[in-house]
């Protein structure tokens, strides 16, 4: 008997442990910092080239977030090339640089949305990349964002900046705010669970039931608790609707149009006294 309760032992700390090792918490990371202009070295052309992207704890790469260069400037992103499958390190546009589900473009200009320098959003919706369409949810455990960004276009045509932050991906919802540098600061990373309640002290009950989606573009939110607003965000972090609610919603029916915006995905953002909590929507007219 004493054998027998020492494998069952050893066979449920096995369960326990290769449980919570596996568990692919759904939900969602905002990721935000401010690039000021640089002095030294100085900006040239005044221009920005840039790449932001996910990896796991051993450094594997899972998807990257936003990618803007130009062909005259693809060899400014070398680490984020090397990581993300392209040809070589300095062809950055290629067709086999992973970019899918990223903020693409051309190398930032003062006169582009977003712009070279300021406040910069970034969402992550905890998933990595199969063959070319948005995969899975990534297993819970410790994952870094790194930022390369490159402003002088010297000699060497060598990258100006590169730093990661550390965090935890899992059920409990994480907010770091990272010291960063004299180029990337005023940085802050929010990561949400999706099955987190907004009121804590009803966690096993849902806040909200959205349905249908993926939708036209008029989402129909059942509520379960309490909910102060309703904010919609684009993937780049942009608020695109607002609403202030009556609290004394809970087993009502809400609908909220969103049809005027373009196809794509959204986070709605529900709020009361208690927290914040992210759903993950599509938009497909």
């Amino acid at each position: 008997m004493k054998t027998t309760l020492k494998y069952l032992n050893a066979f449920l700390l096995f369960f326990i442990v290769t449980t919570n090792v596996f568990a692919q918490t759904a939900g969602t990371l905002t990721f935000t910092y401010n690039q000021p202009q640089p002095t030294s070295p100085s900006v040239t052309g005044g221009g920005n080239v840039y790449a932001v992207w996910i990896e796991n704890a051993t450094g594997t790469f899972i998807k990257t977030k936003a990618r803007y260069t130009s062909t005259s400037t693809d060899d400014h992103l070398p680490t984020w090339a090397s990581k993300c499958g392209c040809t070589t390190t300095t062809i950055a546009t290629g067709a086999a640089c992973n970019i899918t589900d990223a903020l693409s473009g051309a190398t930032r200009k003062s006169t582009t949305t977003p712009t070279a320098y300021g406040a910069k959003s970034i969402v992550w919706d905890g998933k990595n990349v199969v063959g070319t369409t948005n995969g899975t949810t990534v297993a819970d455990g410790t994952y870094k964002i790194w930022v390369e960004s490159s402003w002088n276009d010297g000699p060497n045509n060598i990258h100006n900046e590169l730093i990661g932050f550390t965090f935890t991906k899992g059920p409990t919802e994480v907010t770091l705010t990272p010291a960063g540098d004299n180029y990337i600061n005023t940085v802050n990373l929010h990561w949400v669970p999706d099955a987190m309640s907004v009121n804590q002290n009803l966690a096993n009950n849902p806040v909200v039931i959205i349905y249908p989606v993926p939708s036209s573009g008029v989402f129909n939110l059942d509520f379960k608790n309490e909910v102060k607003n309703i904010t919609v965000y684009d993937l780049t972090g942009r608020t695109v609707y607002f609403e202030q609610l009556n609290e004394n919603q809970i087993n009502t029916t809400k609908q909220i149009d969103i049809s005027n915006l373009s196809n794509g995905n959204y986070i709605i953002s529900l709020k009361n006294d208690m927290g914040v909590s992210n759903y993950e929507v599509i938009l497909s007219k």
